[in-house]
């Protein structure tokens, strides 16, 4: 392979002054076999210091006559080729030379014939220009040309191969990502807008928006060292996925790209897009960590929604912005609705930002009652917002988004003081329970936040318990089990909050002794009229009651459901039967009416004030 070198070569100023010939007298020749200087020997010649100038320059000289046959060289030019100085002689055509040098792959991807047309071309355009030559032995050379006047050449020839080498370097460094090697945001675009291009042609293609749910919570978790292993595994993941003709770049942290080519869209974006969240939901182990990793993907296809890179890139931002609130391992083809929606997100990201940061948000209880003694054992703090101007914000739209935030760890540490400090007030049998997201176990710090708020209350320990969901166990169990532990030898009760909602809620329970388990509402719901969600309930409330764990149920709206759950011997209830959540200025109150109702064999009256509308929890 061979380029043209933009920068002009200096002219070359060679002088033959001294070795002036008889006609038929053969050149003479010029080796390298120069011995040290002694001082009693006659002074150099001229021509003397001419060889030794040659030979001592770093890059390649030959002189051709007419007939290109070699007049003049320096050992180097043998060198550069892989030859030794023996071996290229004067009075050698060029031919002869060249096929010297194809034995040891030193020549460009052309037949001699050919090069040697190109040079006697090269040197009758006498322009200096140099030529970038990719040898078949991988070197690269920068020669340069200059005729002389009786119709010969001169050139030069200089191993560029490490500076080529270095400039690759740096051109790959420029488009690709550093850590994981997949191109970055430049080289994406430059693929995107070439494949628009296309798009405009009647190729269709799509941009894939994909990023990993929760990854700062990992990477604090983990440390940015395991942090970026798993980056790099999800990459290798990725791209084994990904169709041949397919671009996946990385955009930074935890944002990666896809630019798809296909003929049917929207279905093959949408396809591969689940192919992906498949792919990244398995787990991953990284030096004996266990690690589980969802992800939201956004898309934008192209021509339909944009023509300009900046416009489908943006499309699918919006598109992955969708997808997120919507919960985690999603996908989201944009719409032109999706711009509106984004903007009320992001505003109410800035409200909930501002209310965690003044404290503007409040906790209510709801009661859970034992049924054995027909008591209140305890209050659920559940968090609530009232947005000014909008109104109660549901707390399954505002925790997933503080999670996707990161503004769940003050949130979560402000739930704990508020919950442990009301809790110190009631009576001594009365716990307080609080839930506790997958995002709070990932982030440093959760065993501190919950001893500062026991040491700041003055609570005792076993009057709190942390509720927390298969989910968090999930991501990274090794660690997760070592904290819970941790929170169980200071005297915290734990508990496992929507048994049965996963796959592998059993393995856990034979992994770690919870103290609680909270039977999910879904079974609860269907006690009445269904008779697997009876035989489901009865095969939990048996299994802890042989491992010796609490059982509460959940979501108890009947006094039918109460009934079962009774006979079928479940520990503790909790639902809008007892009581809505209310504020905690009620909890006395509360308290005194339902424990005046007795022992819960007894059928469990409704409260005398009219429950609230129902709201997620």
């Amino acid at each position: 392979m061979m380029q043209r070198e933009s920068t002009p070569a200096p002219r070359a100023t060679f002088s033959l002054a001294g070795r002036s010939r008889r006609k038929g007298q053969p050149p003479p020749q010029v080796t390298a076999t120069s011995k040290p200087a002694d001082p009693r020997a006659a002074p150099r010649t001229l021509a003397q210091h001419y060889d030794i100038a040659l030979d001592n320059i770093s890059v390649g000289i030959s002189f051709f006559d007419a007939e290109y046959r070699l007049l003049l060289h320096n050992r180097r030019y043998a060198q550069i080729y892989g030859l030794t100085p023996g071996q290229v002689r004067t009075g050698m055509t060029l031919a002869r030379i060249m096929a010297l040098r194809a034995r040891v792959g030193a020549v460009p991807n052309m037949a001699p014939d050919d090069y040697v047309a190109w040079t006697q071309a090269e040197g009758r355009r006498n322009s200096g220009a140099g030529s970038v030559i990719e040898l078949k032995n991988g070197r690269v050379l920068l020669v340069r040309f200059r005729s002389l006047p009786d119709g010969g050449v001169v050139s030069t020839h200089e191993d560029i191969t490490e500076r080529r080498m270095a400039e690759m370097r740096i051109a790959y460094m420029a488009h690709h990502d550093a850590m994981t090697g997949l191109p970055n945001r430049v080289l994406l675009r430059e693929r995107l807008e070439q494949a628009l291009a296309d798009a405009a042609t009647g190729q269709p293609c799509a941009l894939l928006s994909l990023d990993l749910d929760g990854f700062k919570g990992i990477n604090d978790a983990l440390g940015a060292k395991l942090g970026d292993a798993v980056l790099r595994a999800t990459a290798t993941r990725l791209g084994q996925a990904l169709p041949s003709g397919d671009l996946l770049a990385r955009l930074g942290a935890d944002e990666f790209a896809i630019v798809q080519r296909a003929a049917e869209q929207p279905a093959d974006a949408a396809a591969l897009g689940e192919r992906l969240l498949r792919e990244i939901a398995r787990p991953l182990q990284i030096e004996g960590h266990s690690v589980v990793l969802s992800a939201s993907i956004g898309i934008a296809l192209a021509p339909r929604d944009g023509h300009e890179a900046d416009e489908v890139l943006r499309h699918a931002d919006l598109a992955l912005s969708t997808a997120k609130a919507g919960g985690r391992g999603r996908v989201a083809i944009f719409a032109p609705t999706m711009d509106s929606a984004v903007q009320r997100r992001r505003a109410l990201e800035a409200d909930l930002r501002l209310a965690v940061a003044t404290g503007a948000l409040a906790l209510v209880y709801q009661p859970i009652a034992n049924l054995q003694t027909g008591r209140v054992t305890g209050f659920e703090a559940l968090v609530r917002w009232d947005r000014p101007g909008f109104g109660r914000v549901s707390p399954a739209e505002f925790i997933p988004l503080a999670e996707e935030n990161g503004l769940i760890a003050p949130l979560g540490e402000w739930v704990l003081h508020r919950a442990c400090a009301e809790a110190a007030r009631w009576p001594r049998w009365v716990k307080v329970a609080v839930n506790v997201s997958a995002a709070q176990f990932r982030a440093p710090g959760l065993y501190d936040t919950v001893a500062d708020a026991l040491r700041g209350t003055g609570l005792a320990p076993a009057r709190l318990e942390l509720e927390i969901t298969e989910s968090a166990m999930m991501e990274n169990w090794v660690d997760t089990a070592a904290l819970l532990q941790r929170l169980k030898q200071l005297g915290v009760r734990i508990a496992m909050d929507d048994f049965g909602t996963g796959y592998s809620s059993l393995s856990y329970l034979r992994k770690f002794p919870f103290d609680k388990i909270k039977i999910d509402q879904a079974f609860i719901r269907e006690l009445t009229g269904n008779s697997q969600c009876v035989a489901i309930v009865r095969a939990i409330l048996a299994l802890c009651a042989a491992l010796g764990m609490t059982t509460t149920a959940e979501g108890v709206e009947t006094q039918e459901q109460l009934d079962i759950l009774i006979a079928e011997g479940c520990s503790e209830v909790q639902g809008y039967l007892l009581s809505t959540p209310r504020p905690p200025n009620e909890v006395p109150a509360l308290l005194e009416r339902l424990d005046s109702a007795g022992p819960a064999a007894r059928p469990v009256r409704r409260p005398a004030f009219a429950p609230e509308p129902r709201e997620a929890g």
